[in-house]
């Protein structure tokens, strides 16, 4: 009922202003869950205030690739609604649109990160028009099960919405092989080089993935998981990409030639680089300028937690979400051997209970052995002190133990505020935080990490 809506949507505004003077919550879902019981029909309601609608999936890279595409069409003076905080389940969408929705006025695009297993309840009530899938790997086992489970949920949402574009990761075979929609647009990268010293590295956890003939790939290049140039004995192969970017990173920086054009990207590591190409193909779509793109993606911010900086105790310190194998292993490439290190592991609902997937990625980078690892060159070790915290810390320990770390550079202080503040003042030098999901709420809310030193 429309009566049952506006009082929802004016009742999500009073509860907001209530949490943001009291301070007792940073009000992500739990409104969209008042919302949801007084008007389970809300998101059909809000259809007719949003001109285009854009979605966000896939496994890894959701957040900072709908972040992205929410600045640049931002900065080209577009009206965006855009979960920014990371809430993807119904109840976070639901959230964001409840609290940032004005009814007296309409909106040129909604930006909308949405978890795999929730966008089919998502397009039961809300309207389509882009569908961006960023990748897909082996992600919270408890919840999705195996690839193929995820892929399915993400194809019966893709199915209920026919006249939808979607804009796929030509690179991941999984991902390129949706069907259904209006129209597919693809992006890939055709070549990565490395600068500033940094090395190719080769991971050994990759998802497997058969042609759909049933016999495996082949791969020309591989550049990380699944994720290259493949084809099969059967024609099947990697669909031609109409955005092709030749990927060349740095410590600090990353910059895309784009079909000939130069983006500068102020993130680091490959898995950025995706996310970017990925945002960058969208907007072009939209008919958004390259000046405009160019210009603008030089002063994105990161979402909290996706390889931002803050400051702890005067020291840089880099925080990076981890929460699965081929994540992780991505994110270790760039960890900074020098700093001191502080893994924050837990096993809430929003983490995912599973914690195995600790076993499949290669924290053997972090070991003090002289002897070459997959993904460091000979010598290049990390020898300072290791703090694991969180639910999980014990398992995070015996996982580095394993992994041939010596055990007395290994500390858990499962408390995480007191690993934080342990951190804060034995480091003398840089800090990286490699934080679970939930893990990084809390961090976010630490007053003693600040965004800028001072």
């Amino acid at each position: 009922m429309r009566g049952n809506y506006l009082i929802s949507l004016f009742l999500a505004k009073a509860i907001k202003l209530g949490l943001n003077i009291t301070k007792l919550s940073g009000g992500t879902s739990i409104i969209g869950k008042i919302v949801l019981k007084l008007c389970p029909d809300f998101l059909s309601h809000t259809n007719k205030y949003i001109k285009t609608k854009i979605n966000v999936t896939g496994t890894n890279g959701k957040t900072t690739t709908s972040g992205l595409i929410s600045h640049l069409l931002k900065k080209s003076g577009n009206s965006v609604i855009n979960n920014a905080l990371g809430a993807n389940m119904i109840q976070g969408v639901v959230n964001t649109i409840a609290v940032d929705l004005n009814p007296l006025k309409k909106y040129d695009y909604s930006v909308i990160e949405s978890d795999e297993a929730f966008l089919e309840v998502i397009y039961d009530k809300f309207e389509a028009d882009y569908l961006v899938v960023t990748n897909l790997f082996r992600d919270q086992l408890d919840r999705y099960g195996e690839l193929a489970t995820t892929k399915k949920f993400i194809q019966n949402s893709i199915d209920k919405k026919p006249d939808i574009t979607l804009i796929l990761n030509a690179d991941d075979p999984l991902v390129a092989s949706f069907t259904g929609g209006s129209k597919h647009i693809f992006y890939g990268v055709e070549e990565v080089n490395y600068e500033d010293n940094l090395k190719p590295s080769e991971s050994h956890t990759e998802e497997a993935f058969n042609c759909p003939c049933g016999k495996p790939l082949n791969y020309d290049k591989k550049f990380y998981a699944q994720q290259g140039h493949y084809s099969c004995d059967c024609g099947y192969k990697r669909p031609e990409p109409k955005y092709k970017a030749k990927v060349t990173l740095y410590k600090d920086h990353s910059v895309l030639e784009i079909n000939g054009e130069v983006f500068e990207l102020p993130l680091v590591g490959l898995f950025n680089a995706y996310n970017a190409l990925g945002a960058i193909s969208l907007c072009k779509e939209l008919g958004i300028k390259t000046q405009e793109i160019q210009k603008n993606i030089k002063t994105f911010k990161v979402a909290f937690g996706r390889s931002e900086v803050k400051f702890l105790n005067g020291k840089r310190t880099l925080i990076q979400l981890i929460k699965n194998p081929i994540g992780a292993n991505e994110v270790l490439k760039t960890v900074d051997k020098d700093s001191t290190l502080l893994i924050v592991i837990n096993d809430n609902y929003a983490d995912g209970r599973d914690v195995s997937w600790l076993w499949d990625a290669e924290f053997e980078v972090l070991n003090p052995s002289p002897q070459p690892s997959p993904t460091r060159g000979e010598g290049d070790i990390f020898h300072k002190e290791i703090v694991v915290s969180g639910t999980r810390a014990n398992d995070m320990a015996l996982r580095l133990k394993y992994a041939g770390v010596d055990t007395n550079k290994i500390k858990v202080i499962s408390d995480i505020e007191k690993a934080v503040d342990y951190v804060g003042k034995s480091a003398d030098n840089n800090i990286t935080i490699l934080p679970t999901y939930t893990a990084l709420l809390k961090l976010d809310k630490m007053k003693c990490l600040k965004r800028v030193m001072g």
